[in-house]
């Protein structure tokens, strides 16, 4: 098994606790620790889901794949003793969340679905990434100021 933790780096303009919706749905490039295929299309993963693992020696996870190349059976399981953690530090690596990989290891992170942020006077906003580039604007009443998250990168490593 590896642990591997997502960290992401955006920038925020008069925003803070940019996090993903309870029950997002996480969309990730996946390649195979065996043969090293990259598969072609982005996977999810959603922490209200979980599956059967064949053999039952690892119960569940919420993910579940067979390589298309060598055929083996892979699987990841959030860890759910690292909860979420809200991104505030603008231009900055921050961790997001970490898995729990056996067969596979994700190697890209896109960002798309819903989260959710906060202005600088406590207003709550809902931001929906549906395409490159990843940005999302609107406008805080309470405090006057235009806000915005622009998703720049994400990095993978061993937690």
């Amino acid at each position: 098994m590896v642990r591997l933790k997502l960290e992401i780096k955006a920038e925020l303009e008069n925003i803070t606790n940019l996090q993903p919706v309870s029950n997002f749905e996480y969309f990730f490039k996946v390649s195979c620790s065996s043969c090293r295929e990259i598969h072609p299309k982005l996977v999810t993963l959603n922490r209200q889901e979980e599956y059967e693992v064949s053999g039952g020696k690892h119960g569940t996870a919420h993910f579940v794949w067979r390589c298309g190349n060598c055929k083996r059976e892979s699987s990841a399981k959030f860890d759910t003793s690292v909860p979420i953690r809200p991104y505030s530090d603008s231009g900055n690596f921050a961790e997001l969340l970490v898995v729990e990989c056996r067969g596979l290891e994700f190697i890209d992170f896109d960002p798309r679905g819903q989260w959710t942020c906060e202005g600088t006077k406590g207003t709550t906003f809902d931001a929906e990434f549906e395409e490159k580039p990843w940005e999302w604007s609107d406008y805080d009443e309470k405090a006057s100021l235009d806000v915005m998250v622009t998703f720049n990168q994400s990095q993978w490593s061993r937690a």
